[in-house]
């Protein structure tokens, strides 16, 4: 079943590389994410059942063999409108997520503060009260799809002094007044920006969950999405090594495919290894999330997407090192790659991060 469906989306992912590559770098490619609606994944992602990490994990990797711009795009979505799909109170979720699923209204996931990365606690943007809503004043920083995102999902301190517990969680139109933001150029062409909101007003029934409760809103999301990211990294690597291993076995050196070097077989050996390790431990992390193992899903989910992201990033240079120059032409798909690959072992908990996790989930008996 994860293989048919990895399988299935890789080839979905054939399709769309050339709407992804009319698209702008550093601006939202809305036929992308249109295109990627019409094929049903965002029913799959926004299903009222509810997607498994499993699922996700899959559409993930197999977009990632093929096309990093949907597959991007395709996450991006997922993470701003997850918490609206689960967490949206009243008709909110009734009247927003329509426009989601069909990939014409675009969403975004605002966590992120110039002075809040890892310690998301630590959030400085104010929610204060006003009437029967908010008045939301602050700076969010490296946020996907921004500044060109129609809503947010954005996260604010309502009670300071309370650390996670005083932070509630909104959905917020790009539309309103005081609210403005820009874009901030990466090395990878991935829409990515600031937004700053100045007294940005806010009605009650764009809460999501409980006032107060916002953080648990978040993690839950990025619980979900955590592993993902490990699959996300498990199909570009398998994107390098191909490439790698083709370029290996007909060029040729001495009068002598290269693969028949151990320096090079060796080599990517080792990624395959590598990759074999990645992909059990990304979908032993599903697995936990879809059983509802919270004992040892933590721990699990930081293994995976530790794991992975390093192991994508070695793949890439391998391969780079196996084809030499051709590796670095610049419309190659390995200097495509060499561009995404850096940012993952970064967002959604640094690989610094994901050690210390993993330590404390150790010496707490949980792993």
């Amino acid at each position: 079943m994860i293989r048919s469906l990895v399988e299935d989306c890789e080839r979905f992912g054939h399709s769309l590389i050339e709407t992804a590559e009319r698209g702008r770098p550093g601006l939202v490619n809305r036929d992308l994410v249109r295109a990627i609606a019409e094929h049903g994944l965002f029913d799959r992602l926004f299903s009222e059942e509810g997607v498994t990490a499993t699922d996700l994990c899959a559409v993930r990797q197999g977009l990632a063999r093929v096309c990093t711009d949907a597959e991007t795009a395709f996450a991006v979505q997922g993470l701003g409108a997850i918490p609206i799909h689960r967490a949206g109170r009243g008709d909110l979720r009734e009247r927003l997520m329509p426009g989601i699923r069909s990939g014409d209204t675009i969403a975004a996931f605002a966590l992120t503060e110039p002075g809040a990365g890892s310690d998301a606690a630590a959030l400085s943007t104010v929610a204060e009260r006003d009437g029967d809503g908010f008045r939301i004043t602050g700076e969010k920083a490296y946020i996907s799809n921004a500044p060109g995102a129609d809503l947010y999902t954005l996260f604010a301190r309502t009670t300071q002094g309370a650390g996670a517990r005083g932070v509630t969680a909104f959905v917020v139109a790009s539309e309103l007044d005081g609210f403005s933001g820009e874009t901030i150029e990466m090395i990878s062409p991935h829409p990515l920006g600031r937004i700053v909101l100045d007294g940005v007003y806010v009605p009650e029934a764009n809460v999501l969950g409980e006032v107060d409760h916002g953080f648990r809103v978040a993690m839950e999301t990025l619980d979900l999405f955590r592993p993902s990211v490990g699959a996300f990294a498990v199909g570009m690597a398998e994107a390098a090594l191909r490439v790698a291993t083709g370029h290996a076995t007909t060029r040729t050196a001495f009068g002598t495919p290269i693969a028949d070097f151990q320096g090079v077989s060796h080599q990517l050996a080792n990624v395959r290894l590598d990759i074999e390790a990645a992909e059990l431990l990304v979908y032993s992390a599903a697995a936990a999330h879809d059983s509802g193992d919270t004992e040892t899903l933590t721990g699990k989910a930081a293994m995976a997407k530790l794991h992975a992201t390093e192991t994508a990033q070695r793949a890439v240079d391998t391969a780079i090192q196996v084809l030499g120059a051709r590796g670095l032409e610049a419309d190659s798909t390995l200097a495509h790659l060499y561009m995404e690959v850096r940012a993952p072992r970064i967002y959604e908990g640094t690989s610094e991060i994901q050690r210390n996790i993993i330590a404390r989930e150790l010496f707490n008996g949980r792993l």
